[in-house]
């Protein structure tokens, strides 16, 4: 029938008002063994999706992280790293921090760490509250990636290099998928995955081949570093940034098993380079890219007019930049990490002369 009785819908509805999130996605209890943890984005329900570089998987984590007011979160915490190290009883010097992700939701920052080689999540509220997030016997469910590169150096693009280091670079879930971009075992190096979720069967990955504008050539090994979603004509796309510093485009519907993509390369940001992270946000009815940089500041690149962007398909040379127009923003300058935290401020990470990382609500510029 098209249609469900009144009676049933209503016994789903109540089945699904009393139903944790972790029956609704299929989650099991237990402790995840998380080898590592690289990159994380918040899905439905405070599911976290931690990227696990050493494993070649993703794991799906119910936080349980349901209750908070994002316009009321204020983040000013100076040292967070040592201030995480104290937590977690070790040494600020042996403490690396990987990514932090804001729960939409709640406004509660997630940050993975790796803590003398191992792997921890910690999760700071919007009081600035620092506390150690436990593994063990929660809901969890794992993707692992079929095709993923093995350990060690092989030569690409005529250097080498060890894939397996960048199997997870940025992931993102978008319309009931996970979208994660890195490098497979493939004949193409770089990749782009979408699993649906709840995890079913991972299928094998998407070729991704772009031009390099800096290198003045196209490549098939270049990995996105850093990507968000963005709507473009009315479909969705993802926009990537790469080292050297291409911004590429291309639709999400691309992204299907053993697929070739050609990315279009909207804008050349400058050589010598290495984007960090990036987020999506409006402004006066106009939408902007965040993009912070390993040496070249942070930039608000304007996506006006991306649409009609016909892409970049000659070299840029000498350091230059082209296509999207952009301006640094020097206010963001020693920014790490960032990720929305609502409609006009973002909780960044920044690292300040002495090394220390602060952590910062920022309203965006």
């Amino acid at each position: 029938m098209r249609h469900l009785s009144l009676s049933l819908a209503a016994a789903l509805l109540l089945g699904a008002a009393t139903a944790s999130a972790a029956d609704v996605y299929g989650l099991e209890k237990g402790t995840p063994d998380l080898k590592s943890a690289d990159v994380l984005a918040f899905g439905p329900g405070g599911i976290l999706f931690v990227g696990d570089t050493q494993s070649a998987a993703v794991f799906a984590i119910q936080t349980g992280d349901k209750s908070g007011t994002p316009a009321d979160a204020k983040f000013n915490i100076d040292g967070l790293n040592v201030k995480i190290a104290e937590k977690l009883g070790g040494s600020s010097q042996d403490l690396a921090i990987s990514d932090l992700a804001v729960n939409p939701a709640t406004g509660n920052v997630f940050v993975a760490v790796k803590n003398g080689g191992n792997p921890a999540l910690v999760k700071i509220d919007g009081a600035g509250d620092i506390s150690q997030f436990s593994l063990e016997n929660v809901p969890f469910s794992v993707a692992s990636l079929p095709d993923a590169p093995a350990p060690g150096e092989i030569e690409v693009g005529g250097r080498k290099r060890n894939l397996r280091a960048d199997v997870i670079t940025d992931i993102a879930f978008v319309d009931g998928q996970l979208l994660v971009t890195g490098t497979s075992s493939g004949e193409s190096a770089a990749a782009v995955r979408s699993f649906a979720f709840p995890f079913s069967e991972v299928e094998q990955a998407a070729a991704l081949e772009i031009f390099h504008a800096a290198h003045g050539r196209s490549e098939n090994y270049a990995v996105p570093r850093t990507f968000v979603p963005f709507n473009i004509g009315g479909e969705p796309n993802l926009l990537a940034g790469f080292v050297c510093t291409p911004l590429v485009r291309f639709p999400v519907a691309d992204v299907q098993p053993g697929n070739e993509i050609k990315g279009k390369t909207v804008a050349e940001l400058g050589n010598r380079n290495r984007p960090l992270d990036m987020i999506v946000y409006e402004q006066d009815g106009k939408n902007y890219l965040l993009l912070i940089n390993s040496a070249r500041g942070t930039m608000k690149i304007s996506t006006e007019k991306i649409e009609a962007n016909a892409g970049i398909t000659e070299p840029v040379g000498g350091g230059g930049t082209a296509g999207q127009s952009y301006e640094t923003i020097d206010a963001l300058a020693g920014a790490q990490q960032l990720d929305k935290l609502s409609d006009t401020h973002a909780v960044v990470l920044v690292q300040t002369d002495s090394g220390a990382m602060d952590l910062r609500t920022v309203e965006l510029p």
